[in-house]
């Protein structure tokens, strides 16, 4: 099913260029989440609504040379900012939809998406997507630098109960969508659910 991605694309598109000078000391909470996202040693990873790219060289370094590293994001202007930043020496970039992946099935070891389930409009599908390009027993990590309510507080709003990602919200979404949440944190300086595909 398209969707229309235009506000996405505005949103992000309008502050591309200044992202990473917004948010200067993340690199080491992307680091962190992806050392427990445990990609293998010669696997093959994807940065799911990967923006500038701030977790590409991790999972580089993760997987190694002789690993994949792949980067999707639906806004040009932030794949340019992430060339720009010389993160595309990590990984593959592609402009492209999460919930219509260029990738065949089951080609991928581990999925880390940060602060993406909020952008999908059907988040659901969305997840269904990612599970179909992971093999059997491959893992994914929904991330983001700071928890939900430091984010919702940067963002002068309050966290409801409807939040997707609140645990009883999130768990039965991945498990509809084909995943196994493993574990769940939400702390001031880190939200990270890290779910298994399942069989």
């Amino acid at each position: 099913m398209a969707h229309d991605h235009t506000h996405v694309q505005q949103f992000f598109g309008a502050r591309a260029a200044e992202w990473d000078s917004r948010f200067p000391d993340d690199g080491p909470a992307y680091a962190a989440a992806v050392a427990d996202l445990r990609p293998r040693p010669g696997g093959a990873v994807l940065d799911a609504g990967c923006g500038t790219g701030r977790a590409l060289p991790a999972l580089r370094d993760a997987v190694g040379p002789a690993g994949t590293v792949l980067g999707v994001d639906l806004t040009a202007a932030m794949l340019d900012a992430a060339v720009r930043a010389g993160r595309h020496r990590s990984g593959r970039l592609v402009r492209a939809d999460v919930a219509v992946l260029p990738v065949r099935d089951g080609a991928l070891d581990a999925v880390f998406a940060a602060g993406l389930i909020a952008h999908l409009p059907q988040p659901a599908e969305g997840l269904a997507e990612l599970a179909r390009v992971v093999r059997p027993g491959g893992r994914l990590a929904l991330f983001h630098p700071i928890g939900r309510a430091a984010l919702a507080a940067r963002q002068s709003r309050v966290v409801t109960e409807d939040d997707l990602r609140a645990e009883p919200n999130l768990r039965p979404l991945l498990t509809g969508s084909g995943w196994r949440l493993e574990s769940y944190v939400d702390e001031e300086t880190r939200f990270l659910a890290l779910a298994v595909r399942q069989d």
